[in-house]
């Protein structure tokens, strides 16, 4: 089970020798015990103050910690082929803690009214992380590229701010949206090959400093606009010019509802090749870009969900229909971020740590964010190559444990991973139906701790009896 570990830790360049085992044996524990509290993973109060003396440690930051897994990313990056997605978003981690001026604050919730009518403000606290996940283009992630963690000492909401100051004053720099721009180049560097990667962001990321950057060095992006910028010749929108284009075709996809209800969807696409202005206020600063608008729109609201408008900008090259919808399919996968970030609050339960501090907390969450992607990564290249060796995943331990829990025989007697994945989803709680989808990752992850308890009774047993 430690054989991925020793690739994804190769690199780290701890301080001291002693740090080094510290982090191996902690990441080991901690995916036997996925989600598990650190005394319950570490198993021994010599094994947790350990653990939190190497979380406290001084010379040990989030940097290190994930510098061996960003190689082992750029190691998968380099053996794939075609191009592959630089997915970015921000996650918030939140927390209770009585002294929070040691963590720091993420934003303020409304809780209520007090008995006089007057609104009622509460200021959470935690952290935020922005992360850049490398994935293909069948949805496999390859590994983290870049992440960003960070927390507020003095919250000010967008409200407080307007009338006082003009955001387009400030430079980029400044924001925290500078984040986006710093990942960017970030993963660029990392993965050494920019006209292999797209990198794709939400509404969050329609930032005209990121388009130029990008613009500049010959990135590619591909985001969700939510700001009608000017067009053209500057009398124009986006959205108008947009509404004058014909519709190219229609692209019908398969959608989920809220309630796990699949629907098809037919949406209308228009694309354009269009100058596109910088604000008004930064039109000194900044030069006009020549880019594609893609727009892709349900003609008719459905009546079960929300319907489907997206606005989609990017510096690819747009030649026809096949292109737009191609590149509708990859902002598609932006959802796979999104999974990304529930396996690390539900599958590592990362908001209930009770680590005290900002700084211990982000070493434990570097450590999280390995163990949130193997588990995606069994899941989904169980769904992209279930053909696969399962010798990629699994001991032949494992594997002859597991063929004692399989309820139907290999398929052309060879171990491949889509069937001993199965078994391990299995144990977690995956009933295997005809009609069932592939396992997922809520499964894998209670399949994989039970399969360890099981590798340890086998140790046990073999220690006391023998072969």
């Amino acid at each position: 089970m430690d054989a991925w570990i020793e690739h994804e830790v190769e690199f780290c360049p701890f301080p001291d020798h002693r740090l080094e085992k510290r982090f191996f044996r902690m990441l080991s524990e901690m995916s036997q015990g996925m989600g598990d509290p650190l005394p319950m993973a570490c198993q021994d109060w010599a094994g947790t103050k350990a653990a939190y003396r190497f979380l406290d440690n001084p010379r040990v930051d989030e940097s290190i910690i994930l510098a061996g897994h960003f190689q082992a990313t750029r190691s998968r990056f380099a053996h794939s082929r075609g191009p592959v997605l630089v997915l970015h978003d921000t996650t918030e981690f939140s927390y209770q803690r009585a002294n929070a001026a040691l963590i720091g604050q993420t934003h303020k919730t409304f809780v209520g009214r007090s008995k006089e009518g007057r609104p009622q403000v509460r200021t959470v606290c935690g952290l935020l992380m922005h992360s850049s996940l490398v994935v293909t283009t069948e949805g496999v992630p390859l590994g983290l590229a870049a992440i960003k963690f960070w927390t507020r000492k003095k919250f000010k909401g967008t409200n407080a701010l307007k009338g006082k100051v003009n955001p387009t004053r400030i430079s980029i720099e400044e924001k925290e949206s500078f984040r986006w721009i710093q990942n960017v180049q970030q993963a660029t560097e990392l993965l050494g090959d920019p006209r292999r990667c797209v990198h794709i962001g939400d509404r969050e990321s329609d930032i005209y400093e990121l388009f130029c950057e990008a613009d500049k060095a010959t990135i590619c992006f591909l985001v969700r606009t939510c700001v009608d910028r000017l067009a053209q010749d500057g009398s124009v929108t986006i959205s108008e010019e947009m509404n004058e284009q014909a519709v190219r075709g229609v692209h019908r996809v398969i959608i989920q509802d809220r309630q796990g209800h699949s629907s098809q969807a037919q949406l209308q696409v228009r694309f354009c090749r269009m100058k596109v202005l910088p604000p008004i206020g930064k039109q000194k600063h900044y030069p006009s870009l020549s880019l594609t608008v893609i727009y892709a729109q349900e003609a008719k609201p459905p009546k079960e969900r929300d319907r489907i408008d997206w606005k989609l900008l990017t510096n690819l090259p747009i030649r026809n229909l096949r292109d737009a919808v191609e590149k509708l399919d990859w902002y598609a996968l932006r959802w796979k971020i999104e999974t990304f970030h529930k396996i690390l609050k539900s599958g590592c339960k990362a908001e209930e740590s009770k680590l005290r501090t900002a700084e211990r907390l982000t070493n434990l969450l570097a450590i999280y964010c390995i163990l949130a992607w193997r588990v995606f990564w069994l899941c989904m290249v169980n769904r992209a190559t279930p053909e696969a060796p399962a010798g990629l995943v699994f001991t032949e331990t494992e594997l002859d444990l597991l063929d004692q829990f399989s309820k139907c025989p290999r398929p052309h007697g060879v171990r491949i991973i889509s069937h001993y994945l199965q078994i391990v989803a299995g144990l977690g709680g995956y009933l295997m139906r005809r009609r069932d989808g592939p396992p997922g990752n809520t499964v894998l992850w209670r399949g994989l701790s039970r399969l360890n308890d099981i590798h340890l009774g086998f140790e046990l047993a073999v220690s006391f009896v023998g072969n």
